[in-house]
Formats: structure tokens, sequence, C-alpha cells
């Protein structure tokens, strides 16, 4: 039997054009998610960065510095604060096993008992501590003090590390600023290559949802995180940072600022008295359920695609890929539903034209 040369020319060159794509993931998988997060950055915030390059006088390199800077400082800065914060405490850890010994926890105040529901099982609990003796107190509390502090060593580490991937996005964010007509023209060309008219309005939608999950969860996130904070702050509630920071991210989990905020009320009605405690009782469910009002509006001023569909998207998103799904996740089902309503429509389209001559 003969051998046929061009079949193993056409093997070996699929099989050369994979090894490059295998290398090629290789040496940029270090980079993949900041490139992700500093693209739906710069995609999100583009009109801003052409609002500046206009207002500086047409000037692009001035207007990605402004854009740059103001990255840094919304999202590199307050990670690496929080960091700093945590890793300043680290050598405190070990003196709160010392600390038990001489923890006297106060009785519970009386409105404590009043609580619905379980006001009566909290207070009885609480009087408990406050009965014990300082070693049964110390065995109680010891094994929460230590899986705290293991916690509390790995949220330092993680920060660190998320400090400095946050910093190579907004390097990354700088150069996408630069050059991003010529990046966005080679994505729509690549769109239409694959699938002409519909690849490239996928891509325009693309953008849009991407804008509109933007729009909707991270200013939602810095909205509710600027007024949580600022009731800390007024409160005097100790570790603000670390707990606005802390608040930030659960905004951006879709969980929302309201169990931070909710303990610090606790702490503000146990070191302040209930006056105090009742106006930031208040004020946190106000910025916890301001998502609900908020969110929607801000989604659909950026996508006009159902409201739902962008939801799904992101909470699915958070659980499938993290905390990049929040973006991809809506991306992927705007992308997917818009090829199938166009799919549909081609396919209700024909139907008609082909009804048309029989009924002549």
């Amino acid at each position: 039997m003969k051998a046929n040369p061009e079949l193993a020319r056409s093997t070996l060159s699929v099989l050369f054009i994979f090894g490059l794509m295998a290398g090629s993931a290789s040496v940029l998988r270090p980079f993949v998610a900041a490139f992700i997060w500093a693209a739906m950055i710069v995609i999100s915030t583009w009109p801003l960065l052409i609002r500046a390059e206009r207002i500086l006088g047409g000037r692009r390199g001035p207007a990605v510095a402004l854009m740059t800077l103001t990255l840094i400082g919304i999202v590199v800065l307050p990670v690496g604060l929080a960091a700093r914060a945590l890793v300043g405490r680290l050598d405190d850890v070990p003196a709160l096993h010392d600390a038990l010994s001489s923890v006297q926890i106060p009785q519970p105040p009386a409105w404590v008992g009043g609580l619905p529901l379980v006001g009566t099982r909290i207070a009885g609990a609480w009087a408990d501590l406050a009965a014990a003796t300082p070693d049964e107190l110390t065995a109680r509390l010891e094994p929460y003090v230590s899986a705290s502090a293991t916690w509390y060593r790995h949220q330092a580490g993680t920060l660190l590390a998320l400090s400095v991937q946050f910093l190579l996005t907004a390097i990354l964010a700088a150069v996408l600023y630069s050059g991003g007509e010529s990046w966005g023209a080679w994505v729509r060309r690549f769109a239409r290559r694959l699938a002409d008219e519909r690849g490239d309005r996928a891509v325009v939608l693309a953008g849009q949802a991407i804008r509109g999950v933007a729009l909707g969860v991270v200013v939602t996130a810095l909205v509710q995180t600027t007024l949580g904070a600022l009731g800390l702050l007024v409160a005097g509630v100790p570790f603000a940072a670390v707990l606005s920071a802390i608040m930030f991210m659960l905004c951006l989990a879709q969980i929302g600022p309201i169990l931070v905020l909710l303990l610090a009320t606790a702490w503000v009605y146990m070191h302040a008295g209930t006056a105090w405690g009742t106006v930031m009782l208040a004020w946190s469910l106000a910025v916890g359920f301001l998502d609900n009002f908020l969110r929607p509006v801000l989604i659909r001023r950026g996508a006009d695609l159902p409201l739902l569909l962008i939801f799904a998207g992101v909470v699915g998103g958070l659980f499938a890929f993290g905390i990049i799904g929040i973006f991809v996740g809506p991306v992927v089902l705007a992308v997917t539903y818009t090829l199938l309503d166009d799919w549909i429509a081609s396919a209700r389209t024909g139907a008609v034209a082909g009804a048309e001559p029989a009924t002549k």
C-alpha cells in the first residue's frame, strides 16, 4: 500500500499547530486571570477613558496615566492597605491565647433577651459564658481562637497575593488602554472570520454585557462599601479598613455587606449603648438592602438584556469560575442567548419567505 505524503504533511501540520497552542498556553497561563480582569476593566471604563482624553486635549498618554492611577487608587491600594493591616497584626495573634485567662465576659444586656425568636437562647448562652471560671472559659474558647488565628494568617497571605495580582492587572490595563482600538478591531475581525455578522454582533453584545455587569455589580459594591465604611468610621468600630475590604469582597460575591455590618452593630451596642447601636442597626439595614434597588437600575442602563439573564450569569458565573465569573458568566449567557435568538429569528424569516409564493 502506497503512503500518502499529503496525509502525513497535514497530520504533522496539525500536530505542530497544537504544539504551538499548548506551548503558548503554558507560557501565558500565569497572566490569564490578570489579563481577563484587565480586559473586563478596560471594556467597562472605556467611555471614561475617551472622556478623559477629550478633556486632556486629545492626548492618549495622560488619559491612560490618569485611568491607571485611578484604578490603582480604587482597587490595588485598598487591598494592599488591608493586607498591610492584617500582616501588621500577625504578631498579636499568639497573644490571644495568653489573653484568654484574663478575659471577663460581662452579663448580657437586658435588650438581648428581648430579641424576637432567638433572644432567650442567646441571653442564656451569654450568661453561661459570663458565669464560667477563667479555666473553663479558656477551654471553651481555645479551639475557636486557634481556628481564627489560622484563618487570619491565611487571609493575610491571600490579600498579599491578591494585591500583587491586581497590580499586574493595572499594568495590563494600561497596555490595553493605550491600544484599545486596535485590540477591539482585531477581536471583531476574528469574530467575523468565525461567524460573519453574527460573530461581530456577539462581540458587541459581550461588551455591552460587561459594561452592564460593571455598572450593576461593581458600582453597587463600591457604593455599599463606601456607605458601610462611613458608618464604621462614625461609630468608631476598630479595624475599619480591614472590615471595609471584607465588605467589598462580599459585595462582589453577591453576599452583601450585611454580615460585617451586623457584627459591627453588635460591637456598637456593647461599647456605645443602645441609642448608637439602634442608629447603626438602621444604617446597616439600609446599606445592606440598597443593592436590591440600585443594581437592577444600573444593569439596565449598561446592557439592553433581560435582567434575569444577567443576574443568573453573575451568580452562576461566581459559583462556576470564582470571582472572575461575575463578568464571564453574564457574557457567556448573553452571547449564547443572542446567537440562539438570531438562529430562531432567521428560521422564522426563512419560513415566512418560503410561504409567500404559496399565497400568491
